[in-house]
């Protein structure tokens, strides 16, 4: 990969070295602090990104390891009404989609991140989902208080769960960076300009000044991802028959899941744009284009995640019922 420069020409490795996982994200000897109350491990991770870099962080889409899995498993995440779920039950359990693609958000003011949800309701609806051949849907996290999160969902109109990370140790664990670098213009902006985004913002935030939710919107410098959580097995047909009521104090089998594809953003504006993650859904078309044309032909080639999903074997399966549901007709 290569090694991305600032606009002024230096080389971010120039910055002191720090040895990183690049899996889980974690860094030897980080710092603690306190969001809302909440201890929070802090890297420093200034030391590979400065605050005057303007460039492209330093990152990569390395699939999570199972064990790094394992690792965050029970992590907490506060939904709107403030309980808290452990990470995993966002993607595996009886009553949960076997596919699940969890959508990393910035702060809850993020006029960006707020454009992304609107242009992805508008392509990838949740009835679409429930068309595909395995159950798919999608969940999203933000990095702020989970007191904001009815107001976000009102402002964005996304229809499915949003959840809140105030620790931000999600985002670390898995890698995501911090940065104010803006990048290249995506085409899910639709027709926003910079200007607009950070105003709507900056007015969010004034509403909340009599609620005291001003300063609880999340760290400013936090950037997200996607990760599309499958079956382990890779298997379309389901072991589970049917969803099964939560029984007190009775186990039930679970299926594993892990990580087949990822993107980790670079910069605010980095989202993997809609046309990829209708792709790797197995979802047809491209999705409603955007009223920058120009830019949404560029985001129908350009690709910025890695991994497999089973959206090819997805694809094969309904090709296959259409061919058993035409054949006896061919017979008569």
């Amino acid at each position: 990969m290569t090694t991305p420069t600032n606009s002024g020409g230096a080389d971010p490795l120039s910055a002191p070295e720090k040895k990183t996982d690049p899996v889980s994200g974690a860094t030897p000897g980080a710092k603690t602090e306190k969001i809302d109350d909440v201890d929070q491990s802090s890297s420093n991770d200034e030391l590979v990104n400065p605050p005057d870099f303007k460039g492209e962080v330093e990152t990569n889409n390395d699939i999570p390891s199972p064990q790094a899995l394992k690792a965050i498993e029970n992590y907490t995440v506060f939904d709107h009404a403030g309980k808290t779920h452990p990470f995993k039950s966002l993607y595996s359990g009886h009553n949960v989609a076997r596919r699940m693609l969890v959508i990393f958000v910035r702060h809850f003011f993020c006029g960006n991140c707020q454009e992304y949800l609107r242009t992805l309701a508008s392509s990838i609806t949740p009835e679409a989902l429930l068309g595909l051949p395995v159950s798919t849907f999608i969940a999203v996290v933000g990095c702020g208080s989970h007191e904001l999160i009815d107001t976000y969902v009102k402002e964005t109109g996304c229809p499915f769960p949003v959840y809140a990370d105030p620790t931000r140790r999600l985002y670390q664990e898995l890698g995501m960076v911090r940065t104010f670098s803006l990048g290249l213009r995506p085409a899910y902006l639709q027709n926003k300009t910079v200007a607009h985004t950070v105003v709507s913002g900056i007015v969010q935030g004034l509403k909340q000044v009599k609620t005291g939710l001003v300063t609880k919107m999340g760290d400013q410098r936090q950037v997200g991802g996607e990760f599309l959580f499958e079956p382990a097995s890779r298997t379309l047909e389901t072991p589970i028959s049917s969803p099964l009521p939560d029984v007190p104090g009775q186990s039930v089998a679970v299926e594993e899941k892990c990580v087949t594809w990822c993107h980790r953003m670079r910069t605010t504006r980095d989202h993997a744009e809609i046309p990829e993650l209708m792709e790797i859904l197995g979802l047809d078309g491209d999705g409603k284009p955007t009223r920058d044309l120009k830019r949404w032909r560029k985001a129908l080639t350009a690709r910025k995640g890695t991994g497999l999903s089973m959206a090819s074997q997805m694809g094969r399966m309904s090709v296959d019922t259409v061919k058993t549901a035409v054949a006896p007709e061919a017979d008569v």
